[in-house]
């Protein structure tokens, strides 16, 4: 598998930039600590919600999981460097990270599934002079030529989504969009969106529920609400970490995953827990935001960590479509023997 020119020289600076910091912040933490999972994640988004229920719910505990460090890394780029550095065992992200990684790290192996559904939206302003909310999805793409759009960082999901799109209509979102890298904090993003220092979000929920929840922007265009079709079912968030760390924690990782599949059943049988525990772990957000965030959650979750041959194959087209990579990955290769249907 290789990455397209223009996203390698991305990922490639921002991976450089993740890895000093990384290993300055955490040093060779997982390699310390034997029987210990490092896990990080990019960020507190939806997509991760499982391993807060897990813990709270004392899934990991149960199942002889001992969880070391959590840290929230802000970027795909950053996650994938954590894990080179061996400071965190597992990373928690979307599977446009793991590919990224797997180009410049053979050893990179898929260990889960989280979400099976694309949970990036485009939001645009309150104020966005655009086509009407019914109107077509290349309507609306065009809407957005020459807009400033802000997404988490260069390489990641969000920017994914809207080079995807923008190839879908003729388009170059380089060329034809400012792409506003804003980091990970929805609050921040939105804040800039309210600011007028970009006209619309690529961001991943609930970032587009907490703009409507305060009247700052809308959900323009969505994956989940089904508005782009050919993302249906596509596997985005996901577990990685590499054939190393299975080597040496393999047991502990099975354990996280059993842990992570009784999360995923307890989000899908009783949706009003859920909705506490969801209210906990998106503390300070507009109850609003909270409530029509629950409502979808059973829809876009994966239903077992296990790794589907079609979730991961609507990925793999999205990403050559997108031109993100310019080969397709091997089911068998990438993905842990584990997790495969």
């Amino acid at each position: 598998m290789k990455l397209s020119t223009h996203i390698r020289t991305a990922v490639a600076i921002a991976t450089t930039a993740g890895l000093l910091a990384a290993t300055g912040c955490a040093g060779d933490t997982a390699d310390s600590e034997p029987g210990v999972l490092n896990v990080g994640q990019i960020s507190d988004s939806v997509a991760f919600f499982p391993l807060y229920v897990a813990e709270e719910e004392g899934y990991f505990t149960e199942e002889g999981v001992e969880l070391g460090e959590r840290p929230r890394l802000g970027t795909g780029a950053k996650l994938a460097a954590a894990l080179t550095s061996g400071s965190i065992d597992v990373g928690a992200g979307v599977l446009t990270d793991a590919f990224n990684l797997a180009e410049s790290n053979p050893e990179t192996q898929v260990t889960g599934s989280l979400v099976t559904d694309y949970y990036v939206d485009i939001v645009t302003s309150s104020d966005f002079d655009g086509p009407a909310a019914d109107a077509s999805l290349e309507e609306k793409v065009r809407a957005l030529e020459g807009r400033n759009i802000g997404i988490t960082g260069p390489g990641s999901g969000t920017e994914a989504l809207v080079v995807y799109l923008f190839e879908q209509v003729g388009l170059d979102a380089r060329t034809d969009a400012t792409l506003v890298n804003l980091g990970a904090v929805p609050s921040s993003a939105i804040g800039a969106l309210s600011e007028g220092q970009v006209d619309a979000l690529a961001f991943f929920q609930p970032t587009g529920q907490m703009a409507e929840a305060e009247g700052v922007g809308d959900i323009y265009i969505s994956p989940q609400r089904g508005d782009v079709p050919d993302l249906s079912g596509s596997l985005h968030g996901a577990l990685f970490s590499t054939s190393g760390v299975i080597e040496e924690k393999g047991e502990e990782v099975e354990a996280f995953n059993r842990a992570i599949d009784r999360a995923l059943e307890f989000i899908q049988s009783d949706p009003e827990a859920g909705a506490e525990l969801l209210s906990t772990y998106l503390e300070g957000t507009d109850p609003e935001a909270v409530e029509a965030l629950n409502e979808i959650l059973p829809q876009e979750f994966a239903s077992s960590s296990q790794v589907s041959r079609d979730a991961f194959g609507t990925a793999v087209d999205f990403h050559l479509e997108s031109q993100l990579i310019d080969e397709a990955p091997d089911y068998e290769s990438l993905v842990w023997s584990h997790v495969q249907e």
